[in-house]
């Protein structure tokens, strides 16, 4: 299952890169944003094909050297902005390899590593898609500009998630009483205004660890 599991990330992933080709006529964001968004399911399928935390490890590590040489030679160009501003890609590689080694082999939960995965793919990905094609007042934090329109939608995706982590990971009666949507709208807050100040695309970082980490803390 494990060596199966390898070829099934590669096949997806190549998939999903050739799929994004689709969206280039949108713009070169549009189909970089498509990878964002649907590589996250990747930890669906690891979670699916993988026992051992090495192979699970493999396909984000070859990831990082990829990624990075697609950013220095412009390999894979449909995922790689025309004047770049940052390693994105590579902090993107970077944290699902963190992921892994933390939730398939530290602890053992694969499934600790989804949310944060998922908060980071949809929650980042739609909330600069929709940032992008809703028209809000933009604000910025540090070097990074942010709509309005956008931060809304990552506290949304990201408050849900970990809502829902939340709700079916714990049967205690704080949990099932009315405290789990204060908590995880405030942790939906902070890792919305984390993401709001991580530029050149350190998100990719900031937000699945400080995810990861608000889910060990809380929980």
């Amino acid at each position: 299952m494990n060596i199966l599991g390898i070829v099934v990330s590669y096949l997806y992933i190549g998939l999903a890169i050739i799929a994004a080709k689709g969206f280039e006529k949108k713009g070169k964001e549009a189909s970089r944003k498509f990878i964002h968004i649907m590589l996250g399911n990747w930890w669906i399928i690891a979670m699916y094909f993988f026992t051992n935390v090495w192979f699970a490890m493999f396909v984000p590590a070859t990831f990082i050297i990829i990624n990075y040489l697609s950013y220095k030679k412009g390999i894979i160009k449909v995922m790689e902005r025309d004047e770049q501003d940052g390693l994105g890609t590579v902090y993107y590689a970077v944290s699902l390899l963190i992921l892994t080694i933390v939730s398939f082999g530290i602890f053992k939960q694969p499934a600790l590593g989804l949310v944060p995965t998922l908060v980071m793919a949809y929650g980042d990905g739609l909330a600069a898609v929709i940032g992008k094609n809703i028209k809000s007042k933009r604000y910025k934090l540090g070097e990074s500009k942010k709509s309005f329109a956008g931060s809304i939608t990552m506290f949304i995706i990201s408050s849900l998630l970990i809502g829902g982590y939340f709700f079916f990971n714990h049967s205690t009666i704080f949990w099932a009483s009315a405290h789990w949507p204060v908590v995880s709208c405030l942790a939906g807050f902070a890792i919305t205004g984390l993401e709001a100040v991580s530029g050149k695309g350190t998100d990719n970082i900031t937000v699945p660890l400080s995810t990861l980490a608000l889910l060990l803390l809380i929980g």
